[in-house]
């Protein structure tokens, strides 16, 4: 069973690798990490030509032990990440899944 603080390492370091695939210099991957309060982000920021590039591409949280995926804009899933480094399913919850809808998946429901 995985502690809190190795789903801190996890999360920290899927952030970081998600950090680095950004394609365009003219855009900053910035990852905030508040280790107090458990919430993690990636968020892009910067302009391309005249427009403007802000969004969070990634927010996790732990809450009661259990990673809640706020926010997943990658391909894969950040998810399923986490599972491949061992964390249970039962331990990650799809936050931004309506709450009678995440009984339909493999995850926690909360």
């Amino acid at each position: 069973m995985a502690t809190v603080n190795e789903y801190r390492e996890y999360i920290q370091k899927l952030l970081n690798e998600h950090a680095k695939l950004v394609w365009d210099e003219r855009i900053q991957a910035q990852t905030i990490f508040d280790v107090e309060h458990d919430h993690y982000q990636l968020v892009y920021v910067g302009w391309r030509n005249s427009k403007r590039i802000y969004g969070t591409v990634l927010h996790l949280d732990i809450i009661n032990g259990k990673i809640w995926v706020q926010q997943d804009g990658t391909e894969v899933g950040i998810a399923n990440k986490l599972v491949a480094l061992g964390v249970p399913k039962q331990d990650i919850v799809l936050g931004f899944d309506p709450p009678k809808m995440r009984h339909y998946t493999d995850f926690a429901v909360g």
